[in-house]
């Protein structure tokens, strides 16, 4: 993977914590330059502590002066990148009829934040004419939808439509040069999933996401799909043909959910 050859230039968003600190790390370990991007203030302590090769800025990806401003000075000073991960998301708990602060906040950031780190990075590392990678991460709720927070899945079905559509874009201009990724994480223990206390045993590590995302990433993998320690790809793939079966059968909404086909779901995941 040339694009995560020692001494190029990496670009992390939410990398204060979770997923998005333990990627930045590896690729310290790998020997490139890491810029790690979050809004909150600690992320410049979490680069100090990784080193000459890593530094902090405090960007809020939601908006877009800022984040065309960030890449404006990294590529001036330093050139194009060569591996982008856009990984800022919050949670916000909202269904279809929440107040439209929380709606705007979490498609703001989770969605309009890969948005604006694509449109901001990506043309330079297009005209570079050098390898390069772009990893949006997603989520399994942006596929099956599970019903309490509306908004987090409408965000995460965003970036996945988006990612989906930056590959064939980047497949048409650059053809296998620059690639675009989705990080499909499981049940991972970070903060924005209450990791104040102990990992719970179902939980995979954040360390374990980013190892699993760099075994994939060298074997081509665009959907990168992760299990966890309660959850095996099998399953996971099951309950993502029933969710496409919605469509394909017409059934009702979420029919996971719905108590008229709770039985048939339960002897789909059995058979």
């Amino acid at each position: 993977m040339e694009a995560l050859g020692a001494g190029n230039l990496a670009v992390v968003t939410g990398a204060a914590g979770g997923i998005g600190l333990a990627v930045a790390e590896r690729l310290v370990a790998r020997g490139m330059r890491v810029y790690l991007v979050d809004r909150a203030a600690s992320v410049t302590e979490r680069a100090s502590a990784l080193g000459d090769a890593a530094t902090g800025f405090v960007v809020d990806v939601s908006d877009r002066a800022a984040v065309d401003a960030l890449a404006a000075e990294i590529h001036a000073r330093f050139g194009a990148v060569s591996f982008l991960m856009n990984n800022a998301a919050i949670s916000g708990g909202a269904d279809a009829l929440s107040g439209p602060a929380i709606w705007d906040q979490v498609i703001g950031v989770n969605l309009m934040g890969v948005l604006h780190g694509v449109q901001a990075f990506v043309p330079a590392m297009i005209e570079s004419g050098r390898p390069a990678m772009i990893v949006n991460t997603g989520s399994k709720q942006g596929i099956t939808q599970p019903p309490g927070n509306t908004a987090y899945n409408v965000s995460k079905s965003g970036v996945k439509a988006l990612t989906e559509g930056l590959a064939h874009t980047l497949l048409e201009t650059t053809g296998d040069r620059l690639t675009a990724h989705l990080l499909i994480p499981g049940f991972t223990f970070t903060g924005m999933t209450g990791g104040g206390g102990e990992k719970p045993d179902a939980a995979w590590s954040a360390g374990q996401v980013a190892d699993f995302l760099f075994e994939r990433l060298a074997q081509g993998d665009f959907y990168v799909l992760c299990p966890d320690n309660d959850v095996a790809r099998s399953m996971d793939e099951k309950r993502m043909a029933w969710a496409m079966g919605d469509v394909i059968e017409n059934r009702p909404a979420l029919s996971r959910w719905h108590p008229r086909y709770k039985e048939a779901f339960a002897a789909f995941m059995q058979g």
